[in-house]
């Protein structure tokens, strides 16, 4: 009876985020990928919806994620690139040991 009468906890930020691959893979769906989507078949019922429909808006759903993971990947190689300038900046920027030696 306790157990039902305690406030529930609140959930921090971490619940805001999107799962993670890792997330999906340990909860048994595989990482969906544009073929997947375009692939993927339902269960046809007496009263069913179109299949035509579903199947459009599957399309539509593939070519939506495909063009999101493009960009994904331009974010990340530009990410890499200005972390990459960054570190050679600092390093330029840094005293030698010859400068740090005068003092």
């Amino acid at each position: 009876m306790r157990v039902l009468l305690r406030r529930p906890r609140r959930r921090g930020r971490h619940h805001l985020r999107p799962p993670s691959t890792s997330d999906n893979a340990l909860r048994g769906h595989p990482q969906l990928t544009p073929e997947r989507i375009r692939g993927h078949r339902f269960t046809i019922r007496r009263r069913g919806l179109d299949p035509a429909e579903i199947t459009a808006f599957l399309d539509r759903v593939a070519d939506e994620l495909a063009v999101a993971r493009t960009a994904l990947t331009a974010v990340r190689e530009e990410n890499l690139r200005i972390k990459n300038a960054l570190r050679s900046w600092q390093t330029a920027q840094a005293p030698s040991a010859r400068e740090l030696t005068r003092w």
